[in-house]
């Protein structure tokens, strides 16, 4: 996993890979590597363990430069993070492969090959395919046919690029259940992972699909279809302009992204509320007839996404008065689910790639649910293409691990699902109306939230030197305590937990000291009191209380216990994105004192394409 750049041009494409790698460093990655067919004909290989600089101070010390190459950002999978499992990986002098994802039955083929007498240099997946393209390239008389040839037989999810140092006027990719898109220039082509990679070169791409092998010239795209027969695949015009992840005047791109939520949030309304309203062409053309029959949904996803689908269950049980269910995706597949009749199955994923909410969709199309949707931020993902209906988060590029605005911007999307199944259940007109200005003026109450900074800037002084945090909530405020801890924990490296406030007394209060910071989210709704009451319990074990609370709650600053008093006039349906906002600054300022990589947090990739 992690990001592949490839490129075939008239000119020396090393700037091309080294920019496409910089742009898709936000994905996490532990080495990096480029190949190219250099002046002479030879295959030129650099590789690195580290950042991209490291990278680029290997090829200050020994240029190379080509018309054709390939480059890669690995997060390691298997083997150790060493340079000779660093890709590229080469066969025979002659063929350099990357690849993301992970081959399964790679143990058997790589048994296979040591028997034909291939050696190999590395304790990864990855050389297995290079020898086995190798293999096949000295009968298939033709590299396409090779990579055909070699790819049915592999077992796994992938996404490969090689080139032929010997036939140095094509690359040819392949992918499974892993991205892989094409850019098309004039007289020159290209390949990635990810659009953003290609950005300062083209928009204009060609999104691969399952089992397509494709063959990439200066001047020609053939691609070929998992049965082998030529296919046309549409191209799209990305709407994205090279310098959408630049960071411009912030400090990090996450505090630039946690600054964009307005915006993003305002468009991931625009144009799907009409008056008060909720147009349900908006989740794509079969909604019409898919929205009617839901009388259950059950949401699947991943981490940050996970925690959305949690604050989506109290807006469809308690809004839209149906039941919902919601569960982490990596354990779906294993406990055999029992669907009951008319169920919704909702897949939640920022990059619509995650390979265990993927995975979870497709299981589910065989399980009997009444249809298939998904909540995504990447249009021409993997997920919005197979899901039966869908609705794009509009939160633009997300270059921080820690995911901010894509979350928010998942709770207003979410927001409008449950407004449009509301709609269809006949709820009172009344009720959905003021729903629907609620959602409305989201992106202006996120706007004063954003207002707090300077006095959470102040807030983070007192959790620098902590080692342990502990977040409370109530009802849908107990998911954004989840959420906060995981900012938290994510991104300072303080251990961070959360629990419904009620659970205290179950357990955690025994973690409670006065070393022990205690964040409360505490809006003015129909559980406050009790989480008074819990809070009680807390400062009576001599924990320092630190509290966002609405400005009617009657809470009162004092002994141990700091208030953030929140923007008034906060309803219940927006307070868990709103109260979302400074639980992300006080994690990213505690980030900043503390002197840790915000953007790029030790052990963590931001698009999670392996199980």
């Amino acid at each position: 996993m992690c990001g592949i750049v490839g490129a075939i041009a008239p000119r020396d494409v090393t700037p091309i890979l080294i920019e496409g790698l910089r742009r898709l460093e936000y994905r996490g990655y532990d080495s990096t590597g480029v190949a190219l067919v250099d002046g002479n004909g030879q295959l030129a290989l650099r590789r690195a363990v580290g950042k991209v600089a490291r990278l680029e101070e290997k090829l200050t010390a020994a240029p190379c430069s080509g018309a054709i190459g390939i480059a890669h950002s690995r997060w390691a999978t298997h083997g150790g993070v060493t340079e000779a499992n660093a890709h590229p990986h080469v066969s025979g002098g002659r063929i350099a492969v990357i690849h993301n994802g992970i081959i399964e039955n790679y143990e058997p083929l790589r048994a296979e090959l040591l028997e034909r007498g291939y050696v190999f240099q590395s304790e990864t997946d990855t050389e297995v395919i290079a020898h086995l393209i190798h293999d096949c390239a000295k009968t298939a008389g033709d590299l396409t046919r090779a990579v055909q040839q070699a790819v049915a037989r592999l077992t796994g999810a992938y996404a490969i690029v090689v080139f032929d140092a010997q036939v140095p006027d094509r690359i040819v990719v392949a992918r499974i259940a892993s991205p892989l898109v094409i850019g098309l220039g004039e007289g020159e082509n290209f390949v990635a992972s990810d659009v953003q990679a290609l950005l300062p070169e083209t928009r204009r791409f060609i999104f691969l699909e399952e089992g397509d092998v494709a063959d990439i010239r200066r001047d020609t795209v053939e691609i070929f279809n998992q049965q082998g027969e030529a296919v046309t695949r549409p191209e799209h015009v990305s709407s994205l302009s090279a310098d959408a992840v630049e960071r411009g005047e912030y400090a990090h791109y996450m505090l630039k992204e946690i600054y964009e939520q307005p915006r993003a949030i305002a468009d991931t309304l625009s144009e799907r509320i009409v008056g008060d309203h909720v147009l349900e062409a908006a989740f794509g053309p079969k909604a019409a007839t898919i929205l009617p029959q839901v009388m259950q949904v059950h949401i699947v996803a991943c981490g940050t996404s996970y925690h959305a689908g949690l604050v989506a269950r109290y807006y469809l049980e308690q809004g839209a008065r149906i039941p919902c269910t919601v569960e982490v995706a990596s354990e779906y597949r294993y406990r055999n689910p029992v669907v009951s009749p008319n169920t919704l199955f909702l897949a939640i994923s920022q990059s619509g790639e995650t390979a265990d909410t993927l995975a979870a969709l497709r299981e589910a199309k065989k399980l009997g649910y009444v249809a298939t949707a998904a909540i995504c931020n990447v249009p021409e993902s993997s997920l919005v293409r197979e899901a039966d209906l869908s609705l794009m988060t509009r939160a633009g590029p997300e270059v921080g691990v820690a995911s901010t605005k894509a979350f928010t911007t998942q709770l207003a999307a979410l927001s409008l699902l449950g407004l449009a199944v509301a709609q269809r259940r006949g709820i009172d007109r009344r009720i959905t109306a003021l729903y629907a200005r609620q959602i409305r003026s989201l992106p202006e109450m996120v706007e004063h939230t954003l207002k707090l900074d300077a006095q959470i800037k102040v807030w983070a002084e007192q959790f620098a030197d902590k080692h342990h945090a502990l977040f409370l909530g109530r009802g849908p405020s107990y998911p954004i305590a989840l959420e906060g801890a995981l900012k938290l924990k994510e991104i300072s490296y303080i251990h961070a937990e959360a629990y419904p406030a009620g659970e205290l007394k179950h357990g955690p209060l025994a973690l409670v000291d006065d070393d022990m910071p205690v964040i409360a989210v505490a809006p003015n709704d129909r559980l406050l009191e009790k989480l008074k009451s819990n809070l009680q319990e807390v400062r009576a074990r001599g924990a320092r209380l630190f509290v966002f609370a609405d400005p009617n709650t009657g809470f009162e600053p004092g002994d141990g216990i700091e208030i953030m008093t929140m923007p008034d006039h906060i309803e219940p349906l927006q307070s868990p994105l709103l109260y979302t906002i400074p639980l992300q600054l006080l994690a990213y300022h505690v980030a900043v004192l503390r002197g840790t990589d915000v953007d790029q947090p030790r052990n963590l990739a931001k698009s999670v394409t392996v199980e």
